[in-house]
């Protein structure tokens, strides 16, 4: 284990007993806002600590197998008993580094994800649709829910616009991220080629569309909206037709005035719950705006490994006729494009967040 990783961890076994300290305090329950946070503080540093400590008694175990290996009576046993211990250090470092990499409050949080048709015209707007049942696809196998909070359908199939609220509980296990964690990365550019279903001669075009994906504002947090910046619109909403189709203007359409963001929602079947949806929206389409700007002056001191998340990144590639998918931030390659159109994206997922991972370790050996 890297000498700076024992340093964090020792810190975390330290502040476990001044922790454990203050909260024994008689007058600890008199400010309940100070409680709450160390408890929520103590839970996360007793879970490094207590892996910490694990660490260590192996390491202990692995020092007293090694001492019987020269006596010949326990030999054997000290053998295996020096494979476990050095399988469980390894495992145990892997997991200890994990849990000191800094953690984003919103990666467990729901998440809104709108999708852009851009460049390509028709085939941009069915590959839209297509990203857009890739997503839920992905969503519906880890037993998220996923609503359409709004869309503008293409004449041809597919949209020009479509936004989605993915909601759901962290999985057990290395990909446990919430929704937001675990789509955080797909923000940006992305580009097919393929030969289009309005092309005649069978040539291979490139389209592309724009994701943005952002956390479901807390609504203890989220930014007030004041009504003098808003303006609300109602119309009546499109779709299919049949039975479900609105006979009345109960869709929402709200615009913030000074910064020009709009959002809308046509989903619910009262206009008072597409104003409420399309409010929360827009509060997190203010927030992500914030978030861009704030990554923006980051990246001007360090650019990340897995960008700025900004529609302008051309972050993936689908190459249909080569069946191939290729991430450009983190130089991934994969030929399974068909299982990944069908919502088979962990793989990809699990490599942008080890490569996040590794940003963020590097980060903090330089601080050390």
């Amino acid at each position: 284990m890297k000498p700076f990783v024992r340093d964090q961890l020792q810190r975390h076994a330290d502040r476990l007993g001044e922790l454990d300290f203050l909260l024994s305090r008689p007058d600890i329950m008199a400010d309940m806002a100070q409680f709450l946070a160390l408890s929520r503080e103590h839970t996360e540093v007793a879970a490094v600590a207590g892996r910490w400590a694990r660490y260590q008694q192996r390491e202990a175990d692995l020092s007293a197998a090694q001492d019987l290996l020269a006596d010949p009576d326990m030999a054997e046993l000290a053998r295996d008993e020096v494979a476990a211990a050095q399988a469980e250090l390894a495992a145990l470092d892997a997991e200890l580094q994990r849990m000191l990499l800094p953690k984003d409050p919103d990666d467990a949080r729901n998440a809104f994800v709108e999708i852009r048709a851009g460049t390509g015209g028709d085939e941009s707007a069915l590959f839209a649709g297509d990203l857009a049942r890739m997503y839920t696809r992905y969503a519906q196998g880890r037993g998220w829910r996923v609503e359409v909070m709004s869309e503008s359908p293409a004449e041809l199939g597919g949209y020009k616009e479509v936004v989605l609220r993915i909601a759901g509980q962290a999985a057990e296990g290395p990909s446990g991220s919430g929704v937001y964690g675990a789509l955080r990365f797909e923000s940006g550019g992305h580009r097919v080629q393929r030969v289009p279903v309005t092309e005649t001669q069978g040539r291979i075009h490139t389209s592309a569309a724009t994701v943005a994906v952002m956390p479901e504002p807390d609504e203890a947090q989220a930014i007030t909206l004041n009504p003098a910046d808003l303006r609300i619109d109602t119309f009546r909403a499109s779709g299919a037709g049949g039975q479900h189709i609105n006979k009345t203007d109960s869709a929402v359409r709200v615009v913030h005035l000074p910064t020009g963001l709009v959002a809308e929602c046509q989903d619910g079947r009262s206009q008072h719950a597409n104003k409420a949806q399309a409010l929360r929206v827009l509060q997190a389409r203010l927030q992500d705006k914030e978030r861009s700007e704030r990554t923006a002056r980051e990246a001007a001191t360090r650019k990340g490994l897995i960008g700025s998340g900004d529609r302008s990144d051309r972050i993936r590639t689908y190459n249909f006729p080569q069946g191939r998918i290729t991430d450009h931030r983190i130089n991934l390659t994969l030929y399974k494009l068909a299982l990944v159109m069908e919502g088979d994206l962990q793989d990809v997922i699990d490599a942008l967040q080890a490569a996040h991972q590794a940003e963020q370790m590097a980060e903090l050996e330089g601080q050390a």
